[in-house]
């Protein structure tokens, strides 16, 4: 089994380089002529995709050839202050020289809208932002020239007192988006709501990819197993372009299990890798520490001196059976 590595977003090794750079509600409303406000935005935002460039080719010089953009790329898209402003139009011809070097590399990239997408929200006005947000992302990454092969990737959402019909919300307000928008999202398993059987159903039930997150199956879940799952999570994968992906993070410590460590534990990766080969020759590996690539790099050599792993390069490795 192939198996390529990929951090999210910001990197430790390349200086200065955030894709993330930011202004403040407070900040935009203190400049009085609203176009200049709007044109400092579009400043941030072109320093931003200009970072993206520099972290791609650090990548691609190290063979990572899996990232996860910033959602933050332009700041306050979508806040009622830019409504009627279509800032991503504005920023076609840098978006649209991003896809090109990401198509030139053949990078795996896409989006994971933050935590405020939840489209299965029992408040309207919820479910019309995160809408807002879907198309949003998706937008940018037709921008960029990237064809439905590159995901959005996002969680079902809250329980809301009832997980069966704040399962069902999720699938009726899914069913009710433009089909453009439906073809570019996979969903992940939850920490907290959403196990990974019930997303799995899910996404079998709306017909989009799985993403498994091993840290968020381990502490949150039914008593089910990787072995059970895994088969049919690979399944949700068969039409699209990349293999499955998983994401893999490590405890911060016994207390605070839910965040996420500076490194990856590689004991926390190994017992999936057992059971993955079963089903699939190939697999995308998001890290997502706080070290970023760092941690990739970290991990790749401890697991380079485990038997049955092979290294390929910088951030691909082969998992041989037994």
């Amino acid at each position: 089994m192939l198996i390529r590595f990929g951090f999210v977003a910001m990197s430790m090794n390349v200086l200065n380089s955030s894709p993330s750079k930011t202004i403040t509600v407070k900040t935009f409303k203190k400049i009085r002529d609203k176009n200049a406000a709007i044109r400092k935005i579009i400043r941030i935002s072109k320093e931003n995709i200009h970072n993206t460039r520099r972290i791609i080719y650090h990548a691609v010089a190290n063979d990572i050839y899996f990232y996860r953009f910033s959602s933050r790329l332009i700041p306050l898209l979508g806040h009622p202050l830019l409504e009627g402003k279509d800032l991503i139009r504005e920023l076609r011809r840098e978006f649209k020289d991003l896809g090109n070097l990401i198509r030139e590399k053949r990078m795996r990239v896409g989006f994971h809208p933050e935590h405020f997408t939840v489209l299965n929200s029992p408040k309207k006005n919820v479910v019309k932002a995160s809408v807002q947000d879907l198309i949003h992302h998706v937008k940018m990454l037709r921008a960029m020239g990237l064809n439905s092969f590159y995901k959005c990737n996002i969680h079902v959402g809250g329980v809301y007192g009832n997980k069966e019909s704040a399962g069902q919300r999720f699938i009726d307000h899914f069913k009710r988006l433009n089909p453009l928008i439906q073809a570019y999202i996979c969903l992940e398993n939850d920490d907290r709501t959403f196990t990974a059987r019930e997303t799995l159903d899910i996404a079998q039930r709306v017909g989009v990819p799985m993403v498994l997150d091993l840290h968020h199956h381990k502490v949150n879940n039914h008593g089910e197993t990787v072995e059970e799952l895994w088969p049919h999570i690979v399944q949700t994968w068969e039409k699209e372009k990349f293999p499955p992906k998983i994401h893999i993070s490590s405890p911060k410590n016994d207390k605070e299990v839910l965040n996420h460590a500076d490194f990856v534990n590689p004991n926390d990766l190994l017992p999936f890798l057992r059971i993955a080969q079963a089903s699939t020759d190939r697999l995308d590996v998001m890290i997502e520490a706080k070290m970023k690539d760092e941690a990739l790099f970290r991990l790749m050599d401890e697991l380079e001196a485990i038997d049955g792993i092979e290294r390929v390069n910088q951030a691909s490795l082969k998992y041989l059976p037994f």
